[in-house]
């Protein structure tokens, strides 16, 4: 988990992502992203030199109507000393039963976001912490690439000005596969999906393209990342003053 909490320390330092005072409400699905997530923002608490509280926050889309099973994630939440509150929602069966989605996973993200953010505020958070990894990023900037032909992706920090909270990722530098790990080796316990599109998204066919080009074409991944930083794509530069 060292390793995990070392990326995450960077990317808070140098894309200025948390301050003193700030009220952070942690998005956790129950997957390992968002659970390494929650660890890590926890324990960076005690040597990161930033005053900061952080809430747990898991929206339950209640898939096929049943509610999730979350008791593993209430259960870290009480070892790490951290409120965990889970808002019950119909958003599963919105999206798949009500309005048979074909591709349901941009209106589930819309209104999964919306829910969080929503909650965020009634709890009065400032900032909302999202387990987007160093391979989502690279995945999203490939599909706006392919899928709507345009250069972007997310940004780091992301300002909601109606809403007066900023998006924040801190584990945008950290890889895939360092966060499955530290997750296997801290013994950490993860909410399985159950997402009826699970494993046949449009994510998923970019990660497996991505992962054939990284095969043959090594360092292809942190070049598309260099080519963001380098360019300043939205919000991804290095600013001046950064470790």
């Amino acid at each position: 988990m060292q390793k995990v909490l070392g990326h995450m320390r960077k990317a808070i330092q140098q894309y200025d992502m948390i301050k003193d005072g700030d009220r952070i409400a942690v998005g956790v699905s129950g997957g390992k992203d968002s659970v390494a997530l929650l660890v890590g923002l926890a324990r960076l608490r005690s040597f990161i030199g930033i005053s900061y509280d952080i809430t747990a926050l898991t929206i339950d889309p209640a898939f096929s109507g049943i509610p999730g099973d979350y008791s593993a994630i209430t259960s870290l939440c009480e070892e790490l000393g951290v409120d965990h509150v889970i808002i019950p929602t119909q958003i599963g069966e919105i999206v798949f039963d009500a309005r048979k989605e074909p591709n349901p996973c941009s209106l589930c993200s819309r209104m999964r976001r919306g829910a969080l953010t929503n909650s965020a505020a009634e709890l009065s958070c400032n900032k909302i912490a999202l387990g987007h990894n160093f391979d989502d990023t690279v995945e999203t900037f490939l599909m706006n690439l392919f899928n709507e032909g345009r250069i972007g992706c997310y940004s780091p920090v992301t300002e909601l000005e109606d809403r007066e909270i900023q998006l924040i990722r801190p584990l945008v530098l950290t890889e895939e596969r360092e966060i499955r790990r530290a997750v296997k080796r801290s013994g950490l316990t993860i909410v399985k999906s159950v997402c009826p599109a699970d494993g046949h998204t449009n994510r998923q066919r970019t990660k497996e393209l991505i992962a054939q080009l990284e095969r043959s074409d090594r360092g292809f991944r942190d070049r598309i990342f260099g080519a963001m930083v380098r360019g300043d794509i939205d919000g991804w530069g290095i600013k001046k003053g950064s470790p």
